[in-house]
């Protein structure tokens, strides 16, 4: 195999999260209107612009070797890939999302065996096929181009299965979920021949562990101060951190350097408590990676 990865970068709701993060990782990727292969300032890299509902098949044929999609588009095109790890965007949504199925208010369905020979109207339709045979549950799966709430409302079919992150938009449309079918997040995934080659492998887990460092950095700041030393414990105290906070002592006096990384939004909080406790100097930083 060249020592060329073939990169597949989601095309859609991820596009622009992931040149970002790419970007906080030491990559610069440029996306042009008119290209599906953006530009990346790394030699042994190729990328495509793909969709992440095609993502899983293309990865397993090894038209490309790694790229990022959910885990549901995945399971969609039941994909014989390697999972390397989960992309959890805090800049799209910590929370899964949930593909769940749906039935209108006066539906007297309560649990999937009710649905035995009733129609079910999806996107995700060969993982609900397999859903429902799994069960030995005999329904009818049609694939829908869209506006899939409206289709049971107008009695198009009997339920539909759709995905959600908290429920509330199904529950504002006055549909009822009967059960959740599965939970996804974005998801890393690469071709199996790719992950067995060596030069690839390496190359899959170094560009996966910087992004997963500058996933880890969203959201979180360093924050260093000078204070009293005999209020370190006090300080302390009150001072979220990973681990322990780091703790130095100032050349030729009892004051001591404080140094901790916390979420950002815990900081208008912080700074005036320490600031109570004797804390001077006090910095606050960005952090572009957490390893």
């Amino acid at each position: 195999m060249s020592n060329i990865l073939k990169f597949g970068i989601p095309k859609g709701s991820l596009e622009e999260a992931t040149v970002d993060l790419f970007k906080q990782a030491g990559w610069s990727l440029g996306i042009s209107s008119r290209s599906y292969f953006p530009s990346i300032d790394d030699e042994e890299m190729k990328c495509s612009l793909i969709r992440p509902q095609e993502m899983g098949r293309y990865v397993e044929r090894g038209t490309i070797d790694v790229g990022i999609a959910g885990r549901d588009w995945v399971r969609e095109n039941d994909s014989n890939v390697v999972e390397v790890c989960e992309m959890v965007y805090s800049k799209v949504s910590r929370r899964p999302v949930r593909w769940v199925l749906v039935v209108g208010p006066d539906s007297k369905v309560e649990r999937p065996e009710d649905l035995a020979g009733c129609t079910i109207s999806t996107e995700l339709v060969e993982f609900t096929k397999r859903y429902f045979a799994e069960r030995n549950i005999p329904v009818t799966v049609e694939f829908s181009w869209g506006a899939t709430e409206a289709k049971v409302v107008e009695g198009l079919c009997d339920a539909i299965v759709e995905v959600t992150e908290t429920g509330s938009t199904i529950r504002a449309n006055n549909l009822r979920i009967v059960c959740d079918l599965m939970s996804s997040v974005p998801v890393m995934i690469a071709n199996r021949d790719a992950w067995i080659d060596p030069w690839k492998r390496t190359k899959i887990e170094q560009i996966a562990t910087m992004l997963q460092s500058a996933l880890s950095a969203e959201g979180m700041v360093g924050l260093k101060m000078n204070a009293p030393a005999d209020r370190i414990e006090e300080i302390i105290a009150i001072l979220p951190s990973l681990k322990n906070p780091t703790v130095a002592h100032l050349y030729k006096s009892d004051w001591v350097s404080i140094e901790s990384i916390l979420p950002e939004k815990q900081v208008r909080q912080i700074i005036p408590a320490l600031m109570t406790l004797g804390a001077q100097g006090i910095v606050e930083y960005p952090l572009s990676k957490i390893i």
